[in-house]
């Protein structure tokens, strides 16, 4: 495997593969889970279990270490009882065992305020954002990046002011989209439209000048007039790289979410995050923070399963779990088949 991965440009193998993704998924939890289980690593705060003669030390309460040697230290000189605890992180870093209890707690445990969304609901609220912000985008920015693509004139006439306005940051035109939109949920989706509608015009545009040249000449050749090029050649020929772009942009989307949801009344998985974050329940902000992530990465797992059905041509990744079953069957009745015919 080692001599693999340090090939240039080399595929690894499938079981080399699947190693190392496991791998980027173990290590990161393997740190966590040092820094939140083994005591000297660590761990500045000492959790009370007994508060003794200290009189304002509560069971279940976080102070520095410094206080609590200091305390224990008077305690002993006046001979009262010394208290009792043990090496503990601070709040905002729970362990990796609580954040997957808080996983089930936050869909059950009602919010503490009535009138305040339940996680579901944030995370819905916030998925909608999301859908519409690059639906709009994609709207607008597809055909155009084709255009532009395509047709030098357009190109020269919308690239450079499209190259100029991406490097403003989406998030500087929030007070201006609330002046505009509202605080609701218009200027969050703008904030989105805005993050994600430069940049496709510019990616799609050079999406599509790969084009091999040779079928649009073929075309031509079989007669295809000009307005046919664009339709009949030109969108189907990059069709699929454009769909892996708009994978990839519906990330930097996800990106811009917190952001967006900050913009006028707060609102959505933000604002979820937010309230724990006042009631200190950080093991709910971990547990959201990580939800974000594995819709994210669901969702765009389940595109590129997609896209390798709507697009079979393409050069396929390492076949899925049942493709391999099916291999493997068809392997094993070839060789039965194999040894009958020896035998006979």
């Amino acid at each position: 495997m080692q001599s693999e991965v340090l090939t240039p440009f080399r595929e690894v193998s499938e079981r080399a593969g699947f190693l190392l993704t496991l791998a980027s998924f173990i290590l990161p939890l393997a740190v966590w889970c040092i820094i939140s289980y083994v005591p000297f690593i660590w761990h500045p705060l000492v959790k009370i279990h007994s508060p003794g003669g200290v009189s304002f030390f509560r069971e279940g309460a976080l102070v520095e270490k410094k206080v609590f040697v200091a305390e224990n230290s008077k305690m002993r000189e006046q001979g009262l009882q010394e208290a009792i605890g043990r090496p503990a992180n601070p709040i905002f870093l729970p362990a990796p065992h609580e954040v997957a209890i808080a996983f089930f707690k936050a869909f059950t445990t009602p919010p503490r305020r009535s009138g305040e969304p339940w996680l579901h609901e944030s995370l819905w609220h916030s998925i909608r954002i999301i859908f519409w912000g690059f639906f709009w985008s994609s709207l607008f920015g597809v055909p155009l990046g084709i255009l532009c693509g395509v047709y030098g004139p357009v190109a020269k006439l919308t690239e450079p002011v499209v190259d100029f306005i991406r490097y403003m940051p989406a998030p500087a035109f929030g007070a201006l989209t609330v002046a505009v939109m509202g605080i609701y949920d218009a200027p969050k989706i703008a904030i989105i439209f805005i993050g994600t509608f430069f940049q496709q015009v510019l990616v799609i545009a050079n999406t599509t000048r790969r084009l091999d040249p040779s079928l649009l000449e073929a075309a031509q050749t079989l007669g295809a007039r000009r307005s046919q090029l664009l339709v009949h050649v030109v969108v189907p020929g990059v069709i699929s790289d454009l769909y892996n772009d708009m994978r990839i942009l519906l990330g930097w989307a996800w990106t811009y979410l917190i952001v967006a949801e900050y913009i006028g009344a707060s609102s959505g998985i933000t604002y979820f995050i937010n309230q724990q974050a006042k009631y200190r329940i950080y093991d709910n902000v971990f547990a959201a923070i990580f939800m974000i992530g594995i819709i994210g990465f669901t969702t765009d797992r389940f595109l590129a399963w997609l896209g390798r059905h709507i697009f079979p041509w393409q050069k396929q990744e390492r076949p899925g779990l049942l493709r391999r079953l099916q291999l493997a069957r068809a392997e094993a009745i070839e060789r039965q088949a194999a040894q009958k015919e020896a035998i006979g």
